[in-house]
Formats: C-alpha cells, sequence, structure tokens
C-alpha cells in the first residue's frame, strides 16, 4: 500500500522570491525533499518560478509590521490568519522558518497537537541576542518545538546558550547544501602568479562588511581586481569610497544577479572573497564558490571555518590589512591556490541540497511517527 506524502506547512513572511540566502535554500528543500506535500505560506508578489519549488503557496494578507508598537497586535492578527489555514490545510507537521520570528510565533501558539520543527537561519540569533522581546519570542518558540534544526554545531550551541540550555536535547544539527550537479567548474584553472581576479556576492549591509574587501584592495601590493555582485543600503557608501582610495579601475559594482547568472559568472573568477563580521549561520554563497573551483579569502568566524575546514584562507574579521595580505600571499602561492582548488571542490562535495533534503525529511518522520 502507497503512503500519502508527508504534509508539511511552512513558510517565510517576506516577499515570495529568490532574493536572499535563506529563500534561496528554503526553495532548493522543499524541491529536494520526496515523499512530501509542502504547503508555503509567504507574501506578494509571487515569483511564479520560485513558487514552483511547492505543491501550494499560500500569501499572507496580515499587514506585516516590524518589532516596537504594535508588534504584538500584529502578531495576534497574523496569529488569527494561520490559524484558519492549519485548519485549511491540516498539515501533518509544522516546519517554522526562523526562530522566534513572527510567523513562527503565530504557528506555534496555533499548532495545536501538530509537531512543530524550527528551523534556524541566523538572523533570529542575533536579534535575540540584542534584544530582550525577540529573546523572549526565541523561548515560547522553542518551547513549543519538538525538534530544532541548525546548520552548524556553532549555531547550535548559541541557542542552546540563549535558551539557557533547556532544548538541547531538541537541537539537530543538519548542514545545508545547494544542487551540486549544476554547478560548473572552469576547464582550466589559472596557473600563473600575478593579479587575482575577485569576486564578493552578498547583501551589502554593515554586517557583510563588503567595505572590507574594498579597503584591502588599497593595502595589497598586487593591483587585484575586485567584483561586488549585490545591493544593500551601503552600496553608495561602498562606490564611493573605492573612488576615495583610487580604486576606480580596480572594484565594480554589479546588482543583485539571480543564481542561475551569478553560477554562470563564478567560473570567470580567480577566488571568492567573504567579508562577513558578525554571526554567520552557514554561508550557502562559500559553498557556491567552491563547487565552481574558486578558492576562499574568509572572515575566520567559527561557524565559518567548521563549513570550510581547511579548504580556504583565513583573516580576521573585519582587518582589511589582513585580507590583503590573504589575497597577495593566494597570488602569488601558485601551488597553494591550485591545492586549495581541489580542497575546495572536495569540500562542496560535502553539501549537496539532496543530503539536507533527505535529513530534514527523516528528522520530521522521526518527530511525527508518520
Amino acid at each position: 500500500m502507497t503512503m500519502k506524502p508527508l504534509a508539511i506547512l511552512t513558510g517565510i513572511n517576506r516577499t515570495s522570491e529568490p532574493s536572499s540566502g535563506s529563500l534561496i535554500l528554503v526553495s532548493d528543500l522543499y524541491r529536494a525533499m520526496s515523499g512530501t506535500h509542502t504547503t508555503y505560506l509567504g507574501r506578494s508578489p509571487v515569483d511564479q518560478a520560485w513558487k514552483a519549488a511547492f505543491d501550494h503557496l499560500i500569501p499572507l494578507s496580515t499587514t506585516k509590521r516590524p518589532q516596537g508598537p504594535g508588534f504584538d497586535d500584529y502578531v495576534d492578527e497574523l496569529t488569527q490568519e494561520v490559524g484558519a489555514l492549519i485548519e485549511q490545510v491540516r498539515p501533518d507537521v509544522i516546519h517554522a522558518q526562523y526562530l522566534g520570528f513572527a510567523l513562527s510565533l503565530a504557528l506555534s501558539r496555533t499548532a495545536g497537537t501538530i509537531p512543530i520543527v524550527s528551523i534556524a537561519h541566523g538572523p533570529e540569533v542575533m536579534a535575540a541576542e540584542r534584544n530582550a522581546a525577540e529573546h523572549t519570542a526565541m523561548l515560547e518558540v522553542a518551547a513549543a518545538s519538538a525538534a530544532i534544526v541548525t546548520p552548524t554545531s556553532t549555531l547550535a550551541d548559541r541557542i542552546d546558550r540563549l535558551t539557557g540550555r533547556r532544548f538541547t536535547d531538541r537541537l539537530t544539527v543538519i548542514p545545508w547544501g545547494i544542487p551540486l550537479a549544476d554547478a560548473q567548474v572552469r576547464d582550466q584553472p589559472p596557473s600563473g602568479a600575478g593579479p587575482l581576479s575577485l569576486v564578493h556576492a552578498g547583501r551589502l549591509d554593515d554586517t557583510k562588511s563588503t567595505i572590507t574587501a574594498v579597503e584591502a584592495l588599497a593595502l595589497t601590493d598586487q593591483p587585484h581586481h575586485l567584483t561586488v555582485i549585490g545591493n544593500g543600503p551601503l552600496r553608495n557608501h561602498l562606490e564611493h569610497r573605492a573612488i576615495e582610495l583610487g580604486l576606480r579601475d580596480r572594484v565594480q559594482f554589479d546588482p543583485f544577479l539571480p543564481r542561475s547568472e551569478l553560477w554562470r559568472r563564478l567560473p570567470d573568477f580567480d577566488a571568492f572573497v567573504f567579508t562577513t563580521r558578525g554571526l554567520e549561520a552557514f554561508g550557502l554563497v562559500l559553498i557556491e564558490a567552491q563547487a565552481h573551483g574558486l578558492p576562499v579569502a574568509y572572515s575566520e568566524l567559527p561557524g565559518v571555518k567548521e563549513i570550510l575546514g581547511n579548504a580556504g584562507i583565513p583573516y580576521t574579521p573585519g582587518n582589511p590589512r589582513s585580507l590583503a595580505v590573504a589575497l597577495d600571499e593566494m597570488s602569488q602561492d601558485v601551488h597553494r591556490r591550485q591545492a586549495l582548488t581541489t580542497a575546495s571542490l572536495a569540500n562542496a562535495r560535502l553539501y549537496d541540497i539532496t543530503v539536507s533534503g533527505r535529513q530534514l525529511r527523516e528528522l520530521t518522520l522521526r518527530v511525527t511517527s508518520y
């Protein structure tokens, strides 16, 4: 007898399009999970190609409001809407994305006897560390969860400490992944020493610290070239800073690219520069770069080190001088760069989204006794 698919209700309280790492991850993850039927709650407008990852997508109608005055009323209204949707969908399990944000609060308050698997992404952990209301929300969702999934042991430990180690036995590490089969490596890696063609991709905000890469170029011995791909509030500041440093011809700014286009361009570069200086839950773009054969110069954060192992060159987070030294060393030592390319490709093979999907499904089945 064929069992009916496992019915999952999940969602992210943002526009339903591939505009961030978490949204791209979620679309990959549920597309990779066999034997499931996923209903997704999101916001309009809906990207139709992205929507195809889910069996059913329902746009939320409650007007979104941030933490502050009116937030509690907003969560109450969202909870009413979500409660009605749960009655309509009748899922076997709820996957609450972001441990403590508004939608996960609403889901936890209306789940009833439906088991909840909470999935941490990182921003909610940073929010809980700096804001008492966000911390309280995290505790509430954690208490309602049968399991809490994180992509690294580093993030799991931060959540464990934030929740007073009351839910240690609920924490499970499932590393994220990418569709490895779609990645392409350049036919022939560069073999000579000299200036590097560097790429940085991500949101241009203070946490991502793209300024570290721009300022590092002014301190390198070699005239490396940097392409910055992405949008964000610091875009204009970064462009002006590059001009101030006399780097107009060595720093190029390109807008956010859909992943297919970014992946098409990655093999054209010599190395990837990763500059985040705060908490990084996983850093999918690191694995994307490695899967395309790019050595990585990365800010030495605990979670990033856990993901990359020895397949990269670390530097002090937020320190342009340290990054400049790392880039010059990479450009001068051809053998090491070739070894890093080999190590990068091997490391990327550890992070296939099909494995992530299988592990999350297996955990979900254990929690639901499906």
